[in-house]
C-alpha cells in the first residue's frame, strides 16, 4: 500500500504584482522525513512556506498538509503544524520552562509543568531550565524555539532557515535537534540557504531557482547528475569541520 505525502504541492504560483515568485512549484514530502528546499535569498523558499502554512493565499496550484487541503481546510492544516521562523520566537523576560509552559497553557494541554520538563530533558536544556532566555546563547534559544514548536505533537513542522545567525557550534545543535525530531516520527520541510545543511540533515532535496523547481531528489540522484567524480589518490588533510570540532569539542 501506498503511504500518501505528508505534504502534497502542485502547480503552486504565486506573484507579488507583476512579479513572478512562484512558477508551478510541485513536490511531495514522506511523513517522517526531512525535505529541504534549497535556494538562494529571493528563490521563493519563504513564499512556498507562508502558503502552506495558511498565511498567505496562491494564486494558483494544490495543497495539502496531513491530508487537508490547505485553501479549504485551513484551520485543519493550522492544528496538523508548527512553524519556526528565521529568528527563534522567544519571551527572553521568562525562564526557558516558563516559555514552553505558556504555550502549553495556550494549548489547553494538561499537566504544562510535566510538558516542559520532558522537552527540556528532550533538548539538553535542563540545567538551563531556571534561567532567564536572556541569558541563552544563540544554540540554546533556538533549541529551546524547537522544544516549543513541538507542543501538541504536530505531525508536520516548518523550518524556515532555522540556522541563520548562528555560529558553526550552534548551527551543529540545531541539527542535531532537528534530525532527531524526524527520527521521532514527525515529517520536517526545511528551507535553507546553506548547501552544508541540506546535505547533512535531508532524506531529499528540491532546489528552487527563480520559483521554480529545478531537480528533487536524494543527495545521491542529485550527485549522479554530475560527470563521475576523476579518482585521485591523494593524502586526505582534515576538513575545517574536523578542526573546529577538534578544538572545542562537542557533547553530542
Amino acid at each position: 500500500m501506498s503511504t500518501a505525502p505528508a505534504i502534497h504541492v502542485q502547480g503552486l504560483e504565486k506573484s507579488y504584482g507583476a512579479t513572478p515568485v512562484l512558477r508551478g512549484v510541485e513536490f511531495d514530502v514522506t511523513p517522517g522525513t526531512i525535505f529541504a528546499l534549497l535556494g538562494s535569498n529571493g528563490a521563493g523558499k519563504t513564499t512556498v512556506v507562508r502558503i502552506l502554512s495558511t498565511l498567505l493565499r496562491a494564486d494558483a496550484g494544490t495543497t495539502s498538509v496531513n491530508g487537508f487541503d490547505v485553501a479549504t481546510q485551513p484551520a485543519k492544516v493550522r492544528e496538523s503544524i508548527s512553524l519556526t521562523g528565521q529568528f527563534a520566537a522567544v519571551d527572553e523576560i521568562l525562564t526557558g520552562r516558563e516559555n514552553l509552559m505558556l504555550i502549553a497553557r495556550l494549548r489547553h494541554l494538561k499537566n504544562p509543568g510535566q510538558i516542559a520538563d520532558d522537552l527540556l530533558a528532550r533538548f539538553s536544556l535542563t540545567d538551563a531550565a531556571t534561567k532567564k532566555v536572556a541569558t541563552y546563547s544563540g544554540g540554546m534559544r533556538r533549541r529551546l524555539d524547537l522544544a516549543m514548536s513541538l507542543i501538541g505533537d504536530p505531525p508536520v513542522i516548518f523550518l524556515d532557515e532555522p540556522t541563520t545567525g548562528l555560529d558553526p557550534q550552534a548551527r551543529i545543535e540545531v541539527w542535531h535537534a532537528v534530525k532527531e525530531l524526524a527520527g521521532r516520527g514527525t515529517t520536517v520541510l526545511l528551507t535553507t540557504q546553506y548547501l552544508d545543511e541540506a546535505e547533512q540533515l535531508a532524506d531529499r532535496i528540491a532546489i528552487l531557482h527563480e520559483g521554480r523547481i529545478l531537480v528533487n531528489g536524494t543527495l545521491n540522484e542529485l550527485k549522479q547528475l554530475l560527470p563521475p567524480a576523476k579518482v585521485e589518490y591523494v593524502e586526505k588533510q582534515p576538513t575545517l569541520e574536523d578542526v573546529f570540532l577538534t578544538l572545542v569539542g562537542t557533547d553530542k
